[in-house]
């Protein structure tokens, strides 16, 4: 493609996007500064009409692109929207309070559902070699207690048990017994040596010991579970024009947590991926867009994050936004 095709193209694609309305060749030569006739312009049109990469929608009309349109568009896109420092600044500010994984994975779905104004989708991270870091048991009086497992991931496993008024020093070496077993090993290599580790505390306290090794058995024995966050379902309400054809399916697909992490783990790498229209394997997402990315450290990716709408999606703001986030997200959590 030529690069004057190229350049009507980009500007059919921006306008479309910020107007929402098909764009038409005399608007197209007023607003991008073309300098070229509106009739040249008609003539590559038609020839990026009949190349699949825009189409009119009905007669007398102007131009829309394709999701062809859309792939090439952002295919050809040099450089990706910088964030401005006051955009930067804002996401840092706004990660920068989370204490744990929970919270940041909150944070960030809630943050990339605000500043690209699609549905926000984040996976929560999954560890395969993460350690136990902590162990601890907290009385809370009338008969119960808590059993607290910290994982060097930041993940928190807790399990109420009942705890009688033995005295503190009991649960204490209760507590010292089991650390002393799986401190510092995987979830997998902790609940194999507590499933042979009867013997975590003396037989005269087994009444006090058994529900605490029980539910710390429990904790380190659960596999993470692959889940995911979504926020900004609201935002769809911008687009009530495609209710039918777009809106419609994916509120429907986005009840299906499988479905959702399917979509996410096509981007298993730390760089943005952006999926278009049929360019997407679920059915209930073909008329829409996925720009996602990967989130971990340089050698490893424990998860993906990203966005979802429309294919008249801002692309170079939603990658910028997906991009940074993604950054922010390792980084916190790599820090750890």
């Amino acid at each position: 493609m030529d690069d004057r095709k190229l350049t009507i193209l980009k500007a059919i694609v921006t306008d479309y996007v910020s107007s929402r309305e098909p764009v038409g060749s005399q608007a197209l030569v007023q607003r991008h500064n073309l300098q070229v006739s509106p009739a040249t312009v008609r003539n590559d049109m038609a020839a990026l009409e009949d190349e699949g990469y825009i189409t009119q929608p009905h007669t007398s009309a102007g131009r829309i692109p394709t999701d062809k349109g859309y792939r090439l568009f952002v295919d050809r896109l040099s450089t990706v929207k910088p964030l401005s420092v006051a955009e930067r600044r804002a996401i840092q500010t706004f990660m920068e309070g989370a204490l744990d994984v929970e919270e940041i994975v909150r944070r960030s779905v809630a943050l990339l559902a605000n500043v690209t104004r699609q549905v926000a989708i984040v996976q929560y991270p999954l560890f395969s070699s993460a350690t136990i870091r902590h162990v601890d048991v907290l009385a809370l009086g009338a008969g119960r207690g808590l059993v607290m497992v910290v994982s060097s991931s930041g993940t928190i496993g807790q399990r109420f048990v009942p705890l009688t008024d033995s005295d503190e020093q009991q649960v204490s070496r209760i507590r010292g017994r089991i650390a002393e077993q799986i401190l510092d090993l995987t979830h997998r290599d902790a609940a194999g040596r507590l499933a042979v580790g009867e013997d975590a505390a003396e037989s005269s306290t087994a009444d006090l010991s058994g529900p605490i090794l029980d539910a710390v058995r429990d904790i380190v024995s659960e596999e993470a579970d692959a889940r995911v966050a979504v926020a900004g379902v609201p935002n769809l309400t911008r687009f009530g024009d495609q209710y039918e054809t777009t809106v419609k399916p994916m509120l429907e697909a986005l009840e299906e947590q499988v479905v959702l992490l399917h979509l996410l783990g096509e981007s298993a790498s730390n760089d943005v991926r952006v999926r278009i229209g049929r360019e997407n394997p679920y059915e209930p997402f073909q008329a829409a867009s996925v720009v996602a990315s990967g989130y971990g450290d340089d050698a490893t990716s424990w998860g993906s994050l990203g966005v979802m709408g429309p294919t008249r999606m801002d692309y170079p703001a939603a990658i910028a936004s997906v991009r940074a986030v993604a950054r922010y997200v390792g980084r916190f959590l790599a820090e750890g």
